[in-house]
Order: C-alpha cells, then structure tokens, then sequence
C-alpha cells in the first residue's frame, strides 16, 4: 500500500512540472511573424557593373616549331667540320657543315680525264667517218666509169655504215662520261651543306647529333634547326568542346617562364577527325613570337576566346545562387527601415572570371554577396557600417549592471 501512495505521488509532481515547463515555453512562430519582429540577417554587398565579358575555353597545351628541319647529308664520308652549334641563329646561305671530299675530288678529276677520252674518240670517229664517206663518193663515181667493180663499192658502203656506228658509239660514250662528271660534281657539292630554305626567315639550331671527325653514312641527321616564329601551339579537346571551335578565334597564352604575362595567338587549324584512343581532336594554334621568348616544348594554358558581351550587365560570382527552381540573385531595398532583401529569378549569360552575365532581368544596382543562402524575399538585412560609422561601433558600450545602478 505505501508502495502504491509513493508511485502516485512521483507520477503527480511529474505532470506538475511538465505543465510548469510548457507554460515557460515561448510561442511558436508563425507566418504571420511581422518583419520587425525577424532578425535582420546580416550580409555583404556589391555593386552590378556594365562589362565586356568573354566565355572562355581553358585547355592546357605545349609548343611546337611552326617549321622543323633535319640537316641530313645525302652521301656518306667524314665529318671535317661543323659550323654551327645548339643555339646559334642561321641564315639562308650560312655554312652548316663539311664533310672530307677528297676522295670526291679524285672521282671528280677521274670523270673528267674520262670525258676527255670519250670526245677525243668522239672526234677521231668523225674523222674516220668522213674518210669513209669520200671514199665511197669516190668509188661510185669510178664505178659510173666502169672503173670500179661492184665489191669495191659494196666494201666502200660498208666501211661508211661501220664509222657512222662507231661514231653513235662515241657520242654515247660521251654522254655517259658527261653524266658520270656531273655525279662526281653533284657529290662534291654534297660535301659541303648550307642553309638553304623556301622563303625569308631566321632558324636556329636546336639539336646536334654528331661532331668533327665522326664518320657518317648517307641520309643521317646531322643538326636540327626550327623557327621560332611564329610558333603552334598544340592542345586536345573533347566532343563537348569542339563543336564551339572556329578558325580564327582569338587565344591567350601563359606560360610558366612568364607567369604574369598573356601572350596572344589565333586558332589557325582544327583536326577533322577524333583520336580513337583518347576521344579527342588535335587544335593548331599560330603564336606569334617576334622576341622568341617563348620556345618549342613549353608547356603552356591556353584560353580560346569563344564568345563576347560588350557592356553586359554583370554581377560578382558570388552573387549568384542556384536553387531549385533556378538561379537567384538578392538585392537590397534600401528604402526600408530596416532594409530589405529582394528575391529576383536571373536567367544567367557569359561567366568570365569572378563576373557573371546577368541576361534577365534588370537588376537593382546593389546586390547581396554573402550571406544570401539564409535569406528568402522580404528578408530584413543588416548592411556592413559605412567607414565613418565604424568609430561609434569601436566605442565601449556601458555594463548593463552599472545601468540599472
């Protein structure tokens, strides 16, 4: 029974105190909570601003000479000398490089004390020919007289038809001596190799693969020279990419030898076709480089221009603000007291850095920055102090305390 009276009494100072406990509770709030009763959300802000904006594609890529040369000795020998070295500058013209002719020069004397022979033969065959055409002459003459017989003067013909057969032997003896003197005249040229190119312009020698005394054999490369402007620069983009592509599209580059400088260019050729392996096409793009500063093998960004907004109205990126229902931007309406947040739905345009095209609609001049993921429309909103307010702030306030002394 005392058991029983103990459980009934704890069970009823229980329920008194959850009664105390709800009574202490404050009102839940409603729809119908007055603005002025709302705790103003404070924020950041910044001002809309008319800019030229530009969508950017931004690939990374590397450089490559517009023009690579391999110097390449069309026939074999020692190397006597090499002219040039990594680095230096060549000209159309300069000497590049010589090869021992000597023994091109004896072919050379060979071919023509050769030739020398087959025009001698040449002429002593001509002589022997007219003999033998006089000599007919006359045997048909005696012949007419009767003076002659019939075998002398098939002998006559047959010794002319044999001299005219050595002579067409001679000539092309001769020929072929002429032909061998300009080989051997073509190899000594080959001995000694200059820079020679279609058109103007200034090389430079990237690459060196052999040195003075090292023996060679024909078609072997020897030096490597590039042109250094312009340049390409050679970067790979994917379907989603490509199809934005244009010749003629304006480029930045940077690289990071000149950190803080762009430098420019112009897509000059975009592949027809996508690698299997990668699923992405090949992009050119000519730079031009009149200070050689930049050099073939730099990795380098690249930024393709792909569209342009002059005087766009613009907003900071951080003032956008995507829900469910789209993207959302948050101005202040200044004319209440205390300010408040107005909710605008923005159909967004070009992003170009840290600004964003704003396309629709016209958006009051300032708009919130931070803070606006708290805020609904309506909101009341505490604003930054302005500079001349920020000394009342850093005064002491008083100790309540001593305010209720």
């Amino acid at each position: 029974m005392t058991r029983v009276l103990l459980g009934l009494l704890t069970l009823g100072a229980l329920i008194a105190a959850g009664a105390v406990v709800w009574l202490d509770r404050d009102p839940p709030a409603t729809a119908a909570t007055p603005a002025e009763s709302v705790r103003p959300v404070p924020v950041e802000t910044a001002e809309t601003e008319s800019r030229d904006l530009v969508r950017r594609l931004y690939v990374s890529g590397s450089l490559e000479a517009s023009s690579r040369l391999e110097i390449t000795p069309r026939v074999g020998g020692l190397i006597a000398g090499i002219a040039v070295d990594i680095g230096d500058t060549v000209e159309p013209g300069d000497l590049l490089l010589e090869l021992d002719a000597e023994e091109f020069q004896q072919e050379l004397l060979q071919s023509q004390a050769e030739l020398a022979v087959a025009q001698s033969s040449l002429a002593e065959a001509r002589e022997s020919l007219n003999a033998a055409r006089r000599a007919l002459a006359r045997t048909r003459e005696l012949r007419t007289q009767g003076i002659a017989s019939a075998a002398e003067l098939e002998a006559a013909e047959s010794q002319a038809v044999l001299q005219q057969t050595r002579v067409d032997l001679a000539q092309s003896q001769l020929r072929q001596r002429t032909a061998a003197l300009r080989s051997a005249e073509i190899r000594v040229s080959y001995a000694r190799i200059e820079a020679d190119w279609q058109g103007h312009g200034t090389r430079h020698v990237a690459e060196r693969m052999a040195d003075p005394g090292n023996v060679i054999s024909a078609n072997t490369a020897v030096l490597a020279l590039v042109a250094l402007d312009p340049l390409r620069a050679v970067a790979f983009v994917s379907e989603a990419d490509y199809g934005r592509l244009l010749t003629g599209q304006p480029v930045r580059l940077r690289s990071a030898a000149w950190p803080e400088e762009f430098f420019r260019g112009t897509v000059a050729r975009i592949a027809p076709e996508f690698r299997e392996a990668s699923r992405q096409a090949r992009v050119e793009i000519a730079v031009p480089n009149a200070d050689s500063r930049l050099r073939p093998g730099m990795f380098v960004e690249i930024a393709i221009d792909l569209d342009r907004r002059d005087q766009a109205q613009a907003v900071p990126r951080d003032a956008l603000l995507q829900r469910a229902e789209g993207f959302v931007v948050f101005s202040i309406d200044t004319e209440e007291d205390p300010p408040l947040a107005r909710r605008h739905q923005v159909t967004p345009g070009i992003r170009d850095g840290d600004w964003v095209e704003i396309i629709e609609p016209e958006l009051p001049r300032t708009v919130v920055t931070l803070g606006q993921h708290l805020l609904s429309d309506g909101n009341p909103v505490r604003l930054p102090a302005a500079e001349g307010d920020r000394s009342s702030e850093m005064e002491p306030r008083p100790d309540p305390a001593q305010a209720r002394r």
